[in-house]
């Protein structure tokens, strides 16, 4: 895979109106190289790692990416992770610096896991990811999921993908 791409975000099925049917194949098991790709980076407030004000600043990142004309779906990835307890990152990729938000570059080698089920259950795949990447003599630095549907979405497909990204380096000798 090129430096800075994604695997396809397949929008083609959406019954919704919200979020379309994840396709899972493209994105598990990637690996991925990130050389200052670009994000958006904002925060959730939340009460025991469940964000309480996740929609309101989704709405607000979404719209000023789309005002900064900054959103390419060809490389479409929303990586979320937990700061503690009570604080939530979200990192949106964007084609341009967006006015008016706070911008951050990843670099670095990124491998991929889809799980599915219950959001309840990330904790256990997350220790089953990395426990997986320690097999293979791979250390996880940082581990950020990547949401694919709203809880309504997944409600209505049936089906509630949740895509892993860890940073990985080769275990130091």
């Amino acid at each position: 895979m090129q430096t800075n791409t994604l695997p396809v975000y397949d929008q083609s099925e959406n019954t919704t109106g919200c979020c379309p049917r994840f396709k899972p194949d493209a994105w598990d098991g990637q690996d991925l190289h990130f050389d200052n790709k670009l994000f958006v980076r904002v925060t959730t407030r939340n009460v025991m790692h469940v964000p309480m004000n996740m929609g309101s600043v989704f709405t607000h990142t979404f719209d000023a990416i789309e005002t900064a004309g900054a959103m390419d779906p060809d490389n479409f990835v929303v990586l979320s992770r937990d700061l503690a307890p009570w604080k939530g990152e979200h990192l949106f990729a964007v084609s341009k610096p967006v006015p008016n938000e706070e911008m951050v570059r990843l670099s670095g080698d990124y491998r991929t896991r889809v799980f599915n089920g219950p959001y309840r259950d990330a904790p256990k795949w997350l220790d089953q990811f990395e426990d997986e990447l320690e097999a293979q003599d791979l250390d996880a630095d940082r581990i950020y999921v990547f949401y694919t549907t709203c809880p309504k979405c997944a409600k209505a497909y049936g089906e509630n993908y949740v895509v892993a990204f860890a940073k990985v380096e080769p275990e130091p000798n």
